[in-house]
């Protein structure tokens, strides 16, 4: 989406998305990766992965396009700000990464009531040695959110069911 002013004298984020969006006006994986990785985001943890980059614009795609405008640019930064707040806040030990017990805490502070069977099923996922970098964080909480959302939007009845077609349930599951 273009902008009909100059919208660098006004968000101090438009020159991290500007700086690697072509004429279009819209970032893909790789572009938010150089991007995020120009930002310094992620402070001292390591640059995000491009899968990353690819579910988090899929967070934020919702016309299926495979790219991000500059409002759901600003939306992840926002989001980005929140999780890595929180990622902090839960690497008590300052390691770099979190925990099992940490992840479930740092899951909980977001509103999210998983079983202990889903908490081992994230870690299993997204830890090597019972560790999770900021970046498998990251990735973890945008599939969480992204398929809770999917899943609230086919729960008319908010009861914790939903009713899903096969095509639809591989279309959610695969876009994220």
């Amino acid at each position: 989406m273009a902008y009909p002013t100059q919208p660098g004298a006004v968000d101090p984020l438009w020159g991290y998305f500007s700086a690697v969006a072509g004429a279009d006006q819209q970032i893909d994986a790789h572009e938010l990766q150089r991007c995020l990785t120009a930002s310094g985001i992620s402070g001292t943890y390591q640059q995000f992965s491009l899968e990353t980059a690819r579910i988090m614009i899929a967070m934020l795609d919702r016309d299926r396009s495979g790219q991000m405008g500059f409002n759901e640019f600003k939306e992840l930064w926002s989001s980005l700000n929140q999780w890595k707040t929180t990622f902090m806040q839960y690497d008590r030990d300052r390691s770099g990464t979190v925990e099992p017990h940490e992840l479930h805490a740092a899951i909980a502070s977001f509103g999210y009531s998983l079983s202990p069977q889903a908490l081992s099923v994230l870690v299993k996922r997204y830890s090597t040695n019972s560790r999770i970098t900021f970046d498998d964080f990251v990735s973890c909480v945008v599939r969480l959110r992204a398929l809770t959302s999917a899943f609230q939007m086919r729960d008319s009845q908010r009861n914790g069911h939903a009713q899903f077609q096969y095509d639809d349930f591989i279309q959610v599951v695969m876009s994220v």
